[in-house]
């Protein structure tokens, strides 16, 4: 049985993606037969230490022909406004908060790069220099980020769907930011929606959503899943965990 599995918020934690990675492919070989898909969740950089190496395993896989989807998190596309030559910033943002805000991230992204972003240099300056010390390949890859991903029965995006809207008729603001009032809701949305965005501490599995956001941005273990078959299980080092 070819497996479906998903990976959480990663938030630049490269070593926790490797291990993970290495988890999988174990519980594939134990269990699945055939090139199993890995869709992951979107919010690849900021918070961790090295979002730059995060951006270059995940184009590697890609380059390699791995059978990997890749969503866009509201993290991601902050920093792929951000090197824009207009750099943009994301106005579902509170007031007094942007990507280079220490809350954010973007300063860890940054300086995995080794980019400089102390307060004394301007923010166009700064951004001319990400221009250029960013691979191309990382750049392709974040403007490449699809919004969601279907399969029978299930809907993966980054953050979560708007109740009451068709899945095919969601937009990109609410599938990147969407929280509380997706979150508090207990209707079926047409599928199993498969998230993250919103950290918890182990993977959550309600009715209607599978959040798999635990953390990783905070130094806590990653989350990821396997569908196997009607079954849903939680992966980490030591094996399956029944959700």
């Amino acid at each position: 049985m070819t497996l479906t599995y998903a990976i959480g918020d990663i938030h630049g934690q490269r070593g926790m993606l490797e291990d993970m990675l290495a988890s999988i492919d174990r519980d594939n070989d134990c269990n699945g037969t055939g090139d199993a898909q890995i869709v992951f969740l979107g919010d690849y950089v900021d918070r961790g230490p090295d979002s730059a190496g995060v951006l270059d395993l995940l184009a590697q896989g890609l380059g390699e022909g791995r059978n990997w989807v890749l969503l866009k998190g509201n993290h991601d596309r902050m920093m792929e406004w951000f090197l824009e030559p207009e750099s943009r910033h994301d106005p579902h943002l509170l007031v007094g908060y942007h990507w280079l805000h220490d809350r954010i991230g973007g300063l860890t992204t940054l300086a995995s790069y080794g980019v400089d972003a102390g307060e004394r240099r301007r923010l166009s300056d700064v951004s001319a220099e990400a221009r250029d010390g960013v691979p191309q390949a990382h750049m392709d890859l974040l403007r490449g980020l699809q919004l969601s991903h279907r399969q029978p029965g299930r809907f993966f995006c980054h953050a979560g769907v708007r109740p009451g809207v068709p899945l095919d008729d969601q937009v990109e603001n609410d599938l990147l930011w969407i929280r509380q009032e997706f979150l508090i809701d207990p209707l079926d949305h047409g599928a199993l929606i498969v998230h993250g965005h919103t950290p918890v501490d182990t993977p959550d599995l309600h009715r209607n959503r599978l959040n798999l956001d635990t953390g990783a941005g905070y130094g806590r273990p990653l989350g990821a899943a396997v569908f196997d078959g009607g079954d849903v299980f939680a992966i980490n080092a030591m094996g399956r965990v029944k959700l």
